[in-house]
């Protein structure tokens, strides 16, 4: 049980609860930004937590929704306030609705986060401010200290394990809620590289090839709200031709980039018969390089399973092995 102490302060209205870890403060920090990790002790074991986005940058925002028993679920989120690389941070975190906006009915609250070292490992600090009494008190009564206390105690076996968020696993991808997929990789390069390796037209065709003998003749691309983005590949042995088109709809340089996508052919020049996907790029430093993250939100099940099963996952890791080999190199 990693907790050792709690206290509670009704005057400054605060509850403030000590975690102690046999790890690096670095390894816990990773944990809490790792949308992989966070979820797997964020919700007590009887409603465990999926994460829909979580940026990890001031401005930035975190959604997640916890299940429980009987397939019901709680949603949240986070605001992200201020954030001190691998030291603190502040969120200000609430309760959601069912569509991720804010539910203005229950109280939100503000909570910061500190990891420092200690002779053992690492201890987490968290202080959460409420804005009043009343509120304290009804968060207590809904179960929130023993809801805590349940979660955390999950926390241990996520960060002695060294092996399945490790910085050389190849991309993976996981179905998140009814029409996500979430695809992620740790790249072996900084933030800012990567950042500019997806919305550098030149960049992108040094890597974003695709299977060998195929080349990339048409690469526009940017990073900015509104730009217009276009990439098409072709075959270069029998002409065979396809891209994608979209639009970028949200941009934080180097930290997140959300657009639109639709699949063109020669008989779908601009993807009209195309069913549209919504992709979320967001990009943390980690131990090891840099967590990239892209959460799809498709159509529906179906189309879900129809892209998945065209081998995608593995001609994305084809496309980010060539990244750190021959653009980031040293």
């Amino acid at each position: 049980m990693p907790i050792t102490a709690v206290n509670t302060d009704p005057e400054a209205l605060t509850l403030t609860i000590v975690a102690d870890f046999t790890v690096s403060p670095r390894r816990l920090w990773d944990a809490y930004l790792d949308p992989r990790q966070i979820e797997q002790f964020w919700g007590p074991p009887t409603y465990p937590a999926t994460f829909l986005r979580h940026d990890g940058f001031p401005g930035g925002l975190t959604q997640y929704y916890m299940t429980g028993p009987e397939g019901d679920r709680s949603y949240g989120y986070w605001q992200w306030v201020a954030i001190d690389e691998g030291h603190s941070f502040e969120v200000l975190d609430g309760f959601s609705n069912d569509d991720g906006t804010p539910n203005t009915e229950m109280p939100s609250m503000r909570m910061t986060f500190e990891f420092t070292e200690t002779a053992l490992g690492s201890r987490l600090t968290t202080t959460t401010h409420f804005n009043s009494l009343q509120e304290l008190e009804q968060l207590q009564a809904m179960g929130m200290m023993e809801g805590t206390s349940a979660a955390m105690a999950q926390i241990d076996a996520v960060v002695e394990d060294l092996t399945s968020f490790a910085a050389d696993l190849a991309t993976s991808a996981v179905l998140i809620g009814d029409d996500r997929a979430r695809v992620s990789r740790v790249i072996r390069g900084s933030r800012e590289q990567i950042w500019q390796a997806h919305i550098d037209p030149a960049i992108l065709r040094q890597w974003q090839l695709g299977p060998d003998g195929w080349s990339m003749p048409v690469c526009e691309y940017g990073g900015e709200v509104g730009d217009a983005l276009r990439t098409e590949w072709q075959n270069d042995e029998t002409g065979e031709r396809f891209g994608f088109v979209g639009v970028v709809k949200e941009s934080d340089a180097p930290h997140r980039l959300a657009s639109t996508e639709r699949m063109v052919s020669p008989d779908d020049p601009n993807g009209e018969n195309s069913p549209e996907t919504f992709n979320e790029m967001t990009l943390t430093a980690v131990a090891g390089g840099t967590l990239l993250v892209y959460v799809i939100t498709y159509p529906n099940v179906e189309i879900r399973e129809q892209v998945l099963a065209t081998g995608m996952t593995e001609g994305m890791e084809t496309s980010y092995a060539r990244l750190e080999r021959e653009v980031l190199v040293g």
